[in-house]
């Protein structure tokens, strides 16, 4: 019995160790993908934050509001189809600076980004206004933009 318990804990040790080991073992460098994704020696690239702010509108018609809603949500997903947008959503609670949500876009041009935003309805009908920042992140993110879909199983 004793050599049974032994033999086990022996295993699990072997086990736990070789775990340890693949965790701590760094990935292999992919110079393709890096190039395709635009990365720099770190695995990061510029971007362009777009912080949602509450506009000047004030629209009581909740008929023309949904309307509105319903073309910024579909903006979105244009954008994100084309590839300029690589993060987009709500903040879950209000503050102090009014975001209301925020965008990142895949440029490091401040010009373009407003571009961009200003085809969202919602902007153009002044729900929501904008303030812009150049942003520095992982030239990986717009990666899980392809897995999104697999996991969503209603849109809003």
């Amino acid at each position: 019995m004793k050599s049974g318990i032994l033999l086990t804990a022996s295993l699990l040790i072997s086990t736990l160790s070789l775990a340890q080991e693949k965790k701590a073992e760094k990935p292999k460098y992919n110079q393709e993908l890096a190039t395709s994704l635009g990365a720099d020696q770190y695995g990061m690239k510029p971007y362009t934050i777009v912080m949602l702010t509450t506009g000047s509108a004030k629209i009581d018609d909740k008929a023309k509001m949904g309307e509105l809603m319903k073309g910024h949500m579909a903006n979105i997903g244009k954008l994100a189809d084309e590839g300029k947008i690589v993060v987009a959503g709500p903040f879950l609670e209000k503050n102090k600076e009014n975001y209301r949500g925020m965008f990142i876009f895949n440029t490091q041009s401040k010009e373009e980004a407003e571009q961009w935003v200003k085809t969202d309805p919602a902007v153009q009908a002044g729900v929501f206004s904008y303030e812009i920042f150049p942003w520095y992140g992982s030239a990986a993110l717009p990666l899980y933009l392809k897995h999104h879909e697999e996991i969503t199983k209603e849109n809003p």
